[in-house]
């Protein structure tokens, strides 16, 4: 059975910005999305996540499925004590699987950490929560060789039952860690 089902969506924002979007994601299934800049890849994981609309078509989700969004910049508050620790409790994420480097940073403040460090812990914890399917977007931005190292072992080490759908422009990241691709560019609202 299908976490989700897209069968001719449009989404956007005051107007479509992507339309007729049919896809399935499966548990276990990482699915690579692709296309121009500005196509709407994006606003598709927004919409999905409820912060774009929907115009139309139909959206078939698991029964209470939970979903994880990691923006391309996630946010994070200025001068916010949180330890990297309490963040990630917050977040939900099952912290037995905390990776080497990012054990490291528990007890830093999330304030203090580059943007690399809170790329790969804000992933992490998208990952390591209780959602079934887990929306990432850009997840190598400000990553270093090694970190884009660490979060391929992330995605290879997910949970079974999890689905993935990512956004990469590093193609080779996209060719490493999933299992299908779907290129969306020509159905992009650039008329309408």
């Amino acid at each position: 059975m299908s976490l989700l089902h897209l069968q001719d969506i449009t989404v956007g924002y005051q107007k479509p910005i992507l339309a007729r979007v049919t896809f399935d994601v499966k548990k276990g299934e990482v699915l690579g999305l692709s296309g121009s800049n500005g196509c709407g890849k994006s606003t598709l994981l927004k919409a999905l996540s409820g912060e774009a609309r929907i115009f139309s078509g139909i959206v078939t989700k698991l029964p209470a499925l939970k979903i994880s969004l990691q923006k391309q910049h996630p946010p994070r508050l200025a001068d916010f004590p949180l330890s990297a620790h309490e963040y990630l409790t917050l977040m939900a994420a099952d912290k037995a699987m905390l990776p080497p480097r990012l054990e490291l940073l528990r007890h830093q403040r999330v304030d203090s950490l580059s943007g690399g460090q809170f790329q790969l812990l804000s992933t992490f914890a998208c990952l390591a929560s209780p959602s079934q399917l887990v929306l990432l977007d850009e997840p190598t931005n400000n990553l270093d060789p090694a970190g884009v190292s660490l979060l391929l072992e992330m995605l290879k080490n997910r949970r079974p039952e999890q689905g993935i759908i990512l956004i990469s422009h590093d193609h080779d990241f996209v060719h490493a860690v999933t299992t299908r691709q779907i290129d969306l560019t020509t159905l992009h609202c650039s008329d309408l």
